[in-house]
């Protein structure tokens, strides 16, 4: 795969998302909950880059086997936990918007386990991810090779 773009032609924009991502890392989150959204969400989207970058850092978290093999198919795997359930339950509403227009029992499943404050931060997650798969994606940003 040969890379179209390089992110550094539009380092403003580039550091802008850089910027979301640094404030998620503090935002209270759980880092591993993030990267198990992040890791769906770039499945969803296909974008090879970042499906290898957050497989690598889930299992630096220390996520099993299981629960990075069975990702794609969470709904009936065990595994998860049932707030991880109700966040990539979100997540794939968010990122499938025009499929789902994100319904109100979405919206009321994922509330039951997430405070306003932690879905908002959830709900940029989710955006933030979308936005760099699409880029990586239209990019042609290849995955890190591996040793």
């Amino acid at each position: 795969m040969t890379e179209r773009i390089s992110f550094d032609v539009a380092p403003g924009a580039r550091d802008a998302l850089r910027g979301v991502e640094r404030y998620l890392a503090g935002c209270g989150l759980d880092q591993a909950l993030l990267e198990l959204v992040k890791l769906r969400v770039s499945m969803i989207n296909g974008c090879a880059f970042c499906v290898d970058m957050h497989w690598r850092r889930l299992r630096e978290l220390g996520a099993s086997e299981a629960q990075l093999y069975g990702l794609s198919a969470w709904r009936d795997q065990r595994g998860y936990a049932p707030r991880e359930r109700a966040a990539l339950a979100w997540a794939e509403s968010l990122t499938l918007v025009s499929v789902t227009h994100v319904p109100d029992a979405d919206f009321a499943e994922v509330s039951a386990h997430f405070s306003t404050k932690e879905l908002a931060d959830l709900s940029y997650a989710v955006a933030a991810i979308n936005a760099w798969n699409r880029l990586c994606v239209a990019f042609r940003i290849a995955p890190q090779v591996s040793s």
